[in-house]
């Protein structure tokens, strides 16, 4: 079964809400809350450890009752189905899509090809586990018998962005182990990581599914030279204990020098910006061991069934994905701002901005047709309160409306309440702040108030309005622990795979990745031969200042 092939513009819904979107453009969200003193608790839904209100929205009942029903319309509720049952739904490279299989129970049955894949995964888990723990107690050991100290992780997009996020995340959980990432073929970011590392006690983890990454193999054989002139026993048996893979690719990995045995397998139903769950994850088991890790995958598990289950209006990922849409197509909004009140989160809004626009970035629909209509959004963030010293005056005083997401922890790690309470006051302050905003007659009574000439106030006075009505999402959650970071992550990935289907485009194909890539590799081999053609004026002018600097 492929998934379904609707133009949302053509239904019903559609029509409707861009006739309701005419009556709500210009309403305030403080007059909807004045007119429904119970609105906040209507559009508040508490699952598990997870508080996520969406009453501060510039959307009423109606608006929500409408989306739900494009949601239905588009056939959302089918296509969820098709997403967890192992069906091709990646239908331009005819693949499945089941990295919730990476997640799911040992006696759960998800074929793929009429095989059940449940078994091998959990081969592949218990690979993971065993080799942890080898690792962590010490009893694999470097090629000098010294325990390993530090862990490098080697790849690019998916194979780098969700272990490194993770890892970042979770460092209150981490082991004596030291964790780095090489992910750029920038020569001196590489250079910068090996020169603190000795060679004796690093493990590296080449992360490359193909085993043909550019860059994921230049550093891989830049950091392979860097640790063979550092080693004097027999170095092809030194390789085997100091790198592994995960890649299917174990031809390549084997020539590489690694060991079969240390080659961890990858399924082509696995996509990169998804793969953190896999084998892919295996920095992160070493980072903050296998229990913990296992952790996050129940994390994940756990808003699965709660995604593919719960009904669209008490659906977490549906309600988030459904207020995205009003916004970027009918407010014609282009970016939303990921802000976690967390350090520990401070990846989390660059993790997400592959997740969404990789996936989303699409401008030809399910029926190979060019879009009408806008797709995905330009996804961005730091933590707060760092960003509230930052780009928080855009969102403010600017003249563009970007929706926010805020994410919180009603407990800290630490411990530390006084500065917790500071932190979560900065957060219900904004959400509230962005809100209400501060009216000609609340900043004209401040201003009386300091002595100031009238004529002073009135040239001061319209530059500390605030207009108020920008929208936010409150997610609040208990505690930042494994399970909850993976019931989060899992959240996004679930509000993106809702707004793809909704705007009848394929969310698990990157061909706008390939492009640059081919391109560059065809310029590395004019750059050899030193011979230039093919190329506008302009990059042939870059190609030869490059050239006659080097």
């Amino acid at each position: 079964m492929s998934l379904p092939k609707i133009d949302p513009t053509s239904t019903n819904a559609w029509k409707k809400l861009q006739e309701h979107f005419q009556s709500m453009k210009q309403v305030h969200m403080k007059n909807l809350f004045a007119q429904d003193p119970n609105r906040a608790n209507k559009l508040t839904l508490e699952w598990e450890d997870f508080y996520v209100d969406f009453s501060k929205n510039r959307l009423s009942e109606e608006t929500l009752s409408l989306l739900f029903q494009l949601a239905k319309e588009v056939n959302l509720e089918v296509a969820i189905k098709s997403y967890f049952s192992g069906e091709k739904i990646n239908e331009t490279e005819n693949r499945a899509v089941l990295h919730t299989a990476l997640r799911t129970k040992k006696n759960d049955s998800i074929s793929v090809d009429n095989e059940d894949v449940v078994p091998e995964v959990f081969e592949v888990k218990k690979q993971i586990e065993v080799f942890t723990n080898q690792i962590l107690n010490g009893s694999r050991k470097g090629y000098t018998g010294k325990p390993f100290t530090d862990i490098v992780n080697i790849g690019i997009g998916g194979s780098d962005l969700g272990p490194s996020m993770v890892v970042s995340s979770l460092e209150f959980y981490k082991n004596h182990l030291n964790t780095h990432f090489v992910s750029n073929i920038d020569g001196d970011h590489v250079n910068e990581v090996i020169k603190k590392l000795n060679p004796e006690t690093t493990l590296f983890v080449v992360v490359s599914k193909t085993f043909s990454t550019q860059e994921t193999l230049t550093n891989a054989q830049t950091i392979k030279e860097w640790f063979l002139s550092k080693n004097f026993g027999t170095k092809q048996q030194d390789i085997s204990k100091h790198f592994v893979a995960v890649s299917t690719n174990i031809k390549k990995a084997k020539h590489f020098g690694i060991n079969q045995d240390n080659i961890f397998p990858i399924w082509n139903w696995v996509g990169g910006r998804y793969s953190l769950w896999s084998a892919v994850g295996l920095s992160i088991s070493l980072s903050i061991g296998f229990e913990n890790f296992s952790k996050l995958l129940l994390g994940a598990n756990k808003m699965d069934t709660h995604f593919k289950t719960e009904s669209f209006d008490k659906n977490l990922p549906v309600i988030l994905a459904l207020i995205g849409v009003w916004y970027n197509n009918f407010f014609k909004t282009e970016t939303e701002v990921i802000v976690p009140y967390s350090q520990y989160l401070n990846k989390f809004s660059a993790y997400l901005q592959q997740s969404s626009m990789e996936s989303n970035g699409k401008s030809v629909d399910r029926n190979g047709k060019a879009i009408t209509y806008q797709t995905g959004s330009v996804i961005w963030g730091q933590p707060g309160t760092n960003s509230q010293h930052a780009f928080f005056q855009l969102i403010h005083q600017g003249t563009k409306l970007i929706p926010a997401d805020f994410i919180g922890f009603s407990k800290s790690l630490h411990g530390n309440k006084e500065h917790q309470d500071k932190l979560i006051s900065n957060f219900i302050a904004q959400t509230e702040a962005l809100l209400s905003g501060k009216t000609k007659e609340v900043v004209l009574k401040e201003l009386q108030k300091q002595n100031l000439s009238t004529e002073e106030i009135n040239r001061i006075l319209p530059y500390k309005v605030f207009d108020g009505n920008k929208p936010t999402n409150s997610i609040f959650i208990n505690k930042l622990t494994p399970e909850s970071l993976g019931k989060l992550i899992a959240l996004y990935e679930h509000k993106i795979f809702v707004q793809g289907i909704i705007w009848n485009i394929y969310s698990f194909d990157q061909f706008g990745v390939e492009l640059g890539k081919q391109l560059a590799g065809n310029i590395l081999e004019k750059m050899k031969k030193n011979s230039f053609n093919n190329h506008d004026a302009s990059t042939l002018n870059l190609l030869h200042y490059y050239k006659n600097l080097t």
